[in-house]
């Protein structure tokens, strides 16, 4: 087994045997999915970029009007906690400290995520009532196509974090559940730092115009 089978990311190490010789070609192909995905969201956010502009809610309400900051950094301070919390996972899964520790930090993760959800459907729910919908300018448009993206792609986090503590209570930490562990962290790490992008271009720079 050789310590020099490395990859961006957490390495498990060679005593973790198959785990480790394979997380290599795996997660490297993982990390072409994820450049992938970094491309889609890149094109939206040239999207809201280009009608981000005083007049772009077309007379109706603006972000100041629409975003409730306070909400908002709360949902940022629980889905950057929950990307310590899976790092504690992966961490105790390269340490062997067991499957209950590991399912412990990835339900504690779940739950984090699954609270960030619901904060983000209750500021859907107020732009809605505000009138800040799709349909009413380019500008909300935009933001509707971006914003709501990104929840998608962490309900699927979540589904995904599911999964893995069935695999983990069922087949226990054989070399496949291992790689999947790294795969859906690397998928939730991302997914934190194209939330940090909205909270500053979207949220933080909405309150600028």
């Amino acid at each position: 087994m050789s310590e020099h089978n490395l990859h961006p990311g957490l390495n498990l190490g060679a005593r973790h045997g198959a785990a480790h010789e394979g997380a290599e070609t795996i997660l490297f192909g993982f990390w072409i999915f994820l450049m992938s995905d970094l491309v889609i969201f890149g094109l939206v956010f040239a999207s809201y970029l280009t009608v981000a502009n005083p007049t772009g809610a077309a007379g109706g309400p603006g972000p100041a009007e629409a975003f409730d900051l306070r909400s908002v950094f709360a949902q940022t301070v629980i889905l950057l906690s929950s990307s310590l919390t899976f790092g504690f996972a992966t961490l105790a899964m390269r340490h062997e400290t067991g499957r209950r520790s590991i399912a412990s930090w990835l339900i504690v993760t779940l739950f984090l995520g699954i609270g960030f959800l619901a904060m983000e459907l209750r500021d859907f729910a107020h732009m809605i009532d505000v009138g800040a919908v799709p349909s009413r300018s380019g500008f909300w448009s935009a933001f509707w196509g971006l914003v709501p993206l990104h929840g998608v792609h962490v309900t699927v986090g979540c589904l995904w974090i599911v999964v893995m503590l069935i695999q983990l209570a069922t087949l226990g930490l054989i070399p496949v559940v291992k790689m999947r562990v790294l795969r859906l962290g690397l998928y939730w790490h991302f997914l934190d730092l194209i939330w940090v992008g909205i909270f500053s271009i979207v949220y933080l720079g909405g309150q600028m115009r």
